[in-house]
């Protein structure tokens, strides 16, 4: 069967991995799955990741999953732009996490940029989701 929102079945995982003490989860390549990745990395929340390659064409990401004394460092992972319902920002009305604590992941037309990068391009876009 078809998925209809690739990027949050990415985060379920991540939240799901979080939740079990996974040192790693896995999920299908996307090129906007590694964006997001790209900054949730540059922001300090994982560890890393990396692309594996199959015979049969396909493609996963492995996430490594970070921790702080055993606490995770993603203590709140959420999708707010759906397929059902997308939410749109001008660069005025981008919203702080925790008063800005946490991250709002955007896709712009300058690419996928936390909420500070997206405030400095003057850029607004969709918001992709909001991590704590």
């Amino acid at each position: 069967m078809a998925m209809s929102d690739p990027l949050g079945d990415m985060l379920t995982r991540i939240r799901n991995g979080v939740s079990r003490r996974k040192d790693s989860v896995s999920t299908p390549a996307s090129k906007l799955r590694a964006r997001v990745l790209d900054v949730l990395q540059a922001e300090g929340y994982i560890r890393g990741y990396s692309e594996v390659s199959f015979d049969n064409g396909k493609s996963e990401i492995n996430i490594e999953l970070k921790y702080h004394e055993g606490a995770p460092v993603i203590r709140e992972i959420a999708r707010v732009s759906k397929p059902g319902r997308r939410v749109y920002v001008s660069v005025k009305s981008i919203p702080q996490v925790a008063n800005g604590l946490g991250i709002t992941i955007l896709s712009t037309p300058k690419g996928v940029l936390a909420d500070h990068q997206a405030r400095e391009q003057n850029v607004g876009g969709e918001v992709l989701c909001s991590i704590f």
